[in-house]
């Protein structure tokens, strides 16, 4: 408050200078070089240039020359401050972003990966059940065979044993004598017939 105080006490001490100065020439009378030289020469410039070089000192012996050279100081270094926490903020910035890229990298390496494996593992199940259903059609196809070959043995056995049945029942009606031994044998040919069939 006492540097304001001297600063308004210093201005109005040297305001009546300024404006009691008075000039030898008018400016409008001046032209040419000298129109040119008339602020050198001008008094109420020299009273108005003294009282600042005057406003000046007095300001700098109050020490404002200190209040004005610590706050552009305290500025610069809050300017400073300022930037290095951009700069720390921007260095956060691009290691968070260089993580991310690597995590994205690697995330689709892992998709390739799994994709991968799941076209290998897709294969190998074609692959395996392809050759389950070989092995299941050639066993059925064993067994299919097998029980034709069964059925052949078991249906050449029934016809045997019928040849056999009917020939045993023609020689026992040729040897008992009875004339119906031609019946007997064209019912036993019937019957191996259907067996056949």
């Amino acid at each position: 408050m006492t540097k304001f105080i001297a600063y308004s006490a210093a201005s109005i001490a040297l305001s009546p200078l300024a404006l009691a100065a008075s000039s030898d020439t008018p400016k409008d009378e001046a032209v040419g070089f000298g129109y040119l030289l008339y602020g050198f020469t001008d008094t109420t410039t020299h009273v108005a240039f003294g009282a600042l070089v005057v406003f000046v000192m007095v300001v700098l012996w109050l020490g404002g020359g200190k209040a004005i050279f610590g706050a552009l100081d305290r500025r610069s270094a809050d300017i400073r401050r300022q930037l290095d926490e951009a700069k720390a903020l921007r260095e956060e910035a691009n290691k968070l972003m260089a993580e991310a890229e690597t995590r994205a990298k690697e995330a689709e390496v892992a998709a390739d990966d799994i994709v991968k494996r799941a076209k290998a593992d897709a294969k190998a199940f074609m692959e395996k059940s392809k050759a389950e259903l070989e092995a299941k059609v050639a066993r059925r196809e064993a067994q299919a065979e097998q029980r034709i070959a069964r059925a052949e043995t078991e249906a050449a056995s029934d016809v045997r044993k019928a040849a056999a049945d009917a020939a045993t029942e023609a020689a026992r009606a040729v040897l008992s004598g009875s004339g119906n031994g031609d019946e007997l044998f064209a019912k036993a040919l019937d019957e191996i017939s259907s067996r056949l069939n």
